[in-house]
């Protein structure tokens, strides 16, 4: 770990914030837009499969060894930004309510289950839509059988804890290393997080900014990232898992499926006009 007090720690952080961001930057502007742009295209689940597999090794590489190298020398940076944000008169506020119970971080962890549920029940009752709405292009990266499905689990699980160490806990260090400033260093992650969602349209970013700020609020209230973690997780496996098993079946074997189908197509010609 670097030490706090030198007057080169700055420089050299700073110098790390420019490369993590040069090439975060460089994969949301032009490999991950191009690469995703590709998979739309695949109609082969050997191909997809091999897509999904490939993305989920880079992003253990890419963001959870980048979020590992910054967290090395930037750690102590981290109870330093928190005690910056505890001094936030909203967190004093916030702080000073609750003061004696045990319920400032039930409160946020509670009211970002609650959303999770409300999401969860909309595919519940979307469940016979041809289409359920999702946050940002993400139709393609559905499982589309059994077999993809077990890649649903993984990139869920994955990025909840991947992303978070990086955006939540890591970058935010480094910025605050770099400029001492708690607001501007969550403000950048969360900029960056919603930016490296291109790929999925302007949809992505707005909603990926949108849940980045829900999962800030979770990391700031309980100060422990393993909340964020579980939180994220169960978004991404609403959307890759959920929706794919509750809307399309996709975990029933095929033959089962297009029996289903032809049922149910049976039944509603079968209506009166």
């Amino acid at each position: 770990m670097l030490p706090t007090d030198s007057a080169f720690t700055p420089w050299l952080l700073g110098a790390v914030l420019v490369a993590l961001l040069g090439i975060l930057g460089w994969r949301a502007a032009t490999k991950d837009r191009r690469e995703y742009q590709r998979f739309k295209r695949y109609h082969s689940t050997q191909r997809r499969q091999e897509m999904f597999r490939k993305w989920l090794f880079e992003s253990m590489g890419w963001f959870g060894g980048s979020a590992l190298v910054v967290l090395v020398i930037a750690w102590d940076f981290v109870p330093r930004m928190l005690a910056q944000v505890e001094t936030w008169p909203p967190m004093e506020w916030f702080r000073g309510l609750l003061a004696g119970s045990e319920l400032a971080s039930g409160l946020i962890v509670g009211g970002a289950i609650g959303l999770l549920i409300g999401l969860i029940a909309l595919v519940f009752f979307g469940r016979n839509s041809t289409e359920v709405p999702t946050i940002g292009d993400i139709h393609a990266l559905l499982p589309r059988n059994r077999a993809e499905l077990k890649f649903g689990w993984a990139l869920s699980t994955n990025a909840g804890v991947v992303e978070e160490l990086l955006f939540r806990l890591a970058m935010p260090a480094l910025i605050f290393g770099v400029f001492g400033d708690a607001l501007l260093a969550i403000s950048v992650s969360l900029v960056v997080f919603g930016a490296l969602h291109a790929y999925q349209g302007v949809g992505g970013v707005i909603g990926s900014f949108v849940i980045g700020v829900v999962l800030m609020a979770v990391f700031l209230a309980t100060g422990n990232v393993l909340w964020a973690i579980l939180v994220h997780a169960l978004f991404d496996l609403r959307s890759l898992v959920l929706i794919p098993v509750v809307v399309y079946q996709v975990h029933l074997p095929e033959e089962e499926r297009r029996v289903k189908a032809e049922v149910s197509e049976d039944s509603v010609n079968s209506l009166p006009e």
